[in-house]
């Protein structure tokens, strides 16, 4: 990948700490895209937890790793496209995965790169893939189907909504854990909420209509995990966040596994198709300046509204 005449700006993290005292706004060159890659002008990148704990030293802190390039998912238009890419400058697109994606541009491989339906808007195309396939990869790991009664802890999250979704669409009943703030919101989704404090185990019983036949589970809290072993065998329990109790023989997914790998690439095209015509509704919690990814950063990082925040250069 050469470089060609021409500048813009990106996010990095030049040392480890809180966001908004470790991320800074550096030059970066346009890059000459490569015959298999596609050089996108970013109109909305998504913000996620992973980029605030890369930039805490959560993930480790390797000096040598700095300065560290931030943001995995973003949408905009192809500004430079490689002769065997398939895609032509002036395509809206959709990037994930993506690297330094906290950018004014953003480099991949023509195999990350989507093609963005115009119904669905800059903002939500940007959020929408890294928790979509998250989620997609726990109904296949589970597989899903309309007999099935679910229990997805944290079922007003990101990825939890998702699951919600699609779960509903497939016919399942499904039954949410939520704050009470966010139960309307559940119901709208079509599902049963229950709040998440208070006799977990009981609430749940109060509104299942059937036992409960799978776990989604989007808290990794060891109240979540314990109630749902009370409920389900442990190979019916699929976690994305509580990796200290594999012991018990839950599966936790990362999507690092060729099977897992496998269920994300394949519902791309569905989840933007979905995304496009409503079936799934990416709520955006916030939109701040590229400038201001530090603030952005720690706003995920903490308690924060409903949806995902996205960065717009």
């Amino acid at each position: 990948m050469a470089q060609k005449d021409g500048m813009a700006q990106k996010i990095v993290a030049t040392r480890y700490g809180e966001p908004t005292e470790s991320v800074r706004l550096v030059p970066a060159d346009v890059a000459e895209p490569g015959p298999d890659e596609v050089v996108v002008r970013v109109r909305a990148a998504g913000v996620n937890p992973f980029d605030a704990k890369l930039v805490r030293g959560q993930m480790g802190t390797d000096p040598a790793k700095l300065p560290l390039d931030l943001g995995g998912e973003a949408a905009g238009v192809v500004h430079a496209a490689g002769a065997d890419s398939g895609f032509a400058i002036g395509d809206e697109v959709v990037v994930y995965p993506a690297r330094a994606a906290f950018a004014e541009f953003v480099t991949a491989p023509a195999a990350n790169v989507h093609r963005k339906p115009s119904a669905l808007g800059w903002e939500r195309a940007a959020a929408l893939l890294l928790a979509g396939v998250t989620a997609a990869d726990i109904a296949a790991t589970l597989g899903l189907t309309a007999d099935d009664v679910l229990l997805v802890h944290g079922g007003a999250g990101a990825v939890g909504s998702i699951v919600v979704a699609r779960a509903v669409a497939l016919g399942a009943t499904v039954i949410a854990t939520a704050s009470a703030a966010n139960h309307d919101y559940l119901r709208g989704l079509g599902a049963l909420p229950v709040a998440y404090d208070g006799d977990l185990a009981t609430a749940i019983g109060a509104v299942a209509p059937a036992p409960v036949t799978a776990v989604a589970d989007t808290a990794g809290t060891d109240a979540a995990i314990d109630v749902s072993l009370g409920l389900v065998p442990a190979d019916r329990v699929v976690s994305i966040a509580a990796w200290g109790r594999t012991g018990d023989g839950i599966t936790v997914i990362d999507g690092s596994g060729p099977q897992s790998k496998r269920h994300r690439r394949d519902a791309v095209p569905g989840l933007l198709e979905d995304a496009a015509a409503g079936r799934i509704v990416v709520e955006i919690a916030g939109v701040y300046d590229l400038a201001d990814t530090g603030r952005a950063l720690a706003a995920v990082a903490g308690r924060h509204p409903r949806g995902k925040f996205v960065v717009r250069p």
